[in-house]
């Protein structure tokens, strides 16, 4: 099945079946109002969810109406819980360099993974407000599970069987505040703003081949004002969402709507370019000595599509514009 949320100005929007084709949509709400809501009772309205989304394809929903990707909201606009991890090790490394911090212990065998804030998701065509560009805004692609309820101490292989949904997203990162709060042992905070996902979720059948081994199996394709910045290829994970899932729900359980991310996409192969300007800079520093590209500055835009040889994107695309975030006594900014 392929969800999306329609935003309608309530914290929660109006959960949308998708047509595979990302052509059609129409409103879930006879069955459920909200994909959260969804997840939570998962067992209880998969089936009918599956039936309409079923005759959405078969052209059998006379209701069903052209689908609006910019209309959309995240597909899950707050969640209770977004935990992201840095599963690809080659990104990894080279932030290492590029925040001159010593290597992380066990870094090849044990996943590494912060909580980020879940109560603010931006959706595939909102504008992004940041508070200044000398932070250093940049993006970060990547692929994210979202999962139903998960018991306490899962194993890896348990995990992949509470997967409910795959998205794609983009989590944005201010670099000027990376190295203070890392050194901090506490985590990020300031580092990261609210986090943007491609308008689409899907559940793990859509992708066919491509979603095999708990990994993604697509290339992430980046464009940055227009401009080709990378294609890596999401299978090339160290930890797979198993290993993720299992890691965050080691000490706790998970409740039903968490999202896990993967981490920036990357590739050891350089001729693939980078799914975020960090490591493109870290590149150039390794190989010319010194960071030549400069971070975003309002106005810039990003644009990531995950898609297969075939042109097919299951997602969607995430198009967004950097702006300036209002200031004191200015009007609230609204996505």
């Amino acid at each position: 099945m392929k969800f999306a949320t329609l935003a309608d100005g309530g914290p929660e929007g109006r959960l949308l079946l998708v047509s595979r084709d990302l052509r059609y949509a129409v409103e879930a709400a006879p069955i459920v109002g909200s994909l959260l809501g969804a997840l939570e009772r998962w067992d209880e309205v998969a089936l009918s969810l599956q039936s309409r989304y079923d005759a959405l394809n078969a052209g059998e929903v006379p209701e069903a109406q052209p689908f609006h990707p910019s209309a959309c909201a995240a597909p899950l606009p707050r969640s209770p819980q977004w935990c992201d991890g840095s599963a690809f090790l080659n990104h990894g490394r080279l932030m290492e360099q590029a925040f001159n911090t010593p290597p992380i212990p066990e870094f090849d065998t044990v996943p590494v993974m912060y909580q980020g804030a879940s109560d603010d998701f931006l959706g595939p065509a909102s504008d992004v407000p940041m508070p200044d560009e000398a932070d250093g805004i940049d993006f970060e692609g990547e692929f994210g599970v979202v999962v139903g309820r998960v018991p306490m101490g899962t194993t890896a292989s348990e995990a992949l069987g509470h997967i409910r949904l795959i998205v794609q997203l983009n989590d944005w990162s201010l670099r000027a505040f990376g190295p203070r709060e890392m050194k901090s042992g506490f985590g990020f905070l300031q580092a990261k703003p609210s986090t943007s996902f491609a308008a689409v979720a899907v559940t793990p059948d859509e992708l066919g081949e491509h979603w095999r081994d708990g990994r993604v199996h697509l290339k992430l394709h980046v464009e940055w004002n227009d401009r080709w910045f990378g294609h890596p290829h999401g299978g090339e994970m160290n930890f797979g969402f198993g290993e993720l899932i299992a890691h965050a729900a080691r000490t706790r359980r998970l409740a039903a709507g968490t999202i896990v991310g993967s981490g920036t996409v990357s590739n050891v192969g350089r001729d693939v370019g980078s799914a975020c300007i960090a490591e493109r800079r870290v590149i150039e520093m390794i190989d010319e000595g010194s960071a030549r590209t400069g971070f975003m500055r309002f106005g810039d835009r990003v644009r990531m599509t995950a898609h297969d040889d075939a042109g097919q994107a299951p997602f969607g695309t995430i198009d967004q514009r950097v702006v300036r975030a209002p200031r004191a006594g200015e009007q609230e900014w609204q996505p």
